[in-house]
């Protein structure tokens, strides 16, 4: 299986109402940086790491941003930030990565597939902003993607994640288990689960 189609380009984003998605790079550090220490332990459950550390630098978010900004120029990985209309703070980030090795049997078919996380800040988890986001990516992977099939996956330590995608319609799938032992659950579209 695939990931992206090598002679593409990923889109350059999109924007809604109330959200800009722009590809992550290095010059959205300060606000990136912000973001991220603002929803540490969220992010600790989310990531089902220690990441962000309480002691995580502005040096070392640098070197994430790199990391994905890199990936990014290369096809490897698309990471996207999330941020406000005016583009002056960040919301969080969505993160476009091949299918895990350990769930690749379960879409044999596909040719180009993806795996998409994401994550809203914590002070903007009650005000609607994550199931909207979760309903622009939809959409923007149905229009603009080249991809036969986007799964949404989160932590298997984030119940509230997954009962948003249920509430949105989506389908659990399966259970998967990272190479770093992490577990995730998978979510699909309705209409490719039952393919």
């Amino acid at each position: 299986m695939n990931f992206f189609p090598p002679e593409m380009t990923a889109p350059t984003g999109t924007r809604t109402e109330r959200l800009r998605l722009r590809p992550l790079t290095v010059d959205h550090l300060a606000l990136d940086y912000d973001a991220v220490m603002a929803s540490r332990e969220q992010l600790n459950r989310w990531s089902q790491t220690s990441w962000p550390t309480p002691d995580f630098t502005l040096a070392e978010n640098w070197t994430d941003l790199d990391r994905h900004q890199r990936e990014h120029l290369e096809g490897a990985a698309f990471t996207y930030t999330v941020l406000d209309p005016t583009e002056s703070r960040c919301l969080g980030c969505v993160y476009i990565t091949p299918i895990p090795e350990s769930a690749a049997h379960l879409y044999p078919n596909d040719r180009y597939s993806a795996k998409v996380t994401f994550w809203i800040r914590s002070d903007e988890l009650a005000s609607g902003l994550e199931s909207h986001l979760l309903a622009t990516l939809r959409g923007w992977f149905a229009a603009e993607w080249p991809l036969d099939r986007v799964i949404f996956a989160i932590s298997q330590q984030n119940p509230a994640q997954a009962e948003l995608l249920r509430g949105a319609g989506l389908v659990e799938q399966a259970s998967i288990a990272l190479a770093d032992g992490r577990l995730l659950w998978v979510y699909d579209e309705p209409a490719q689960a039952s393919r």
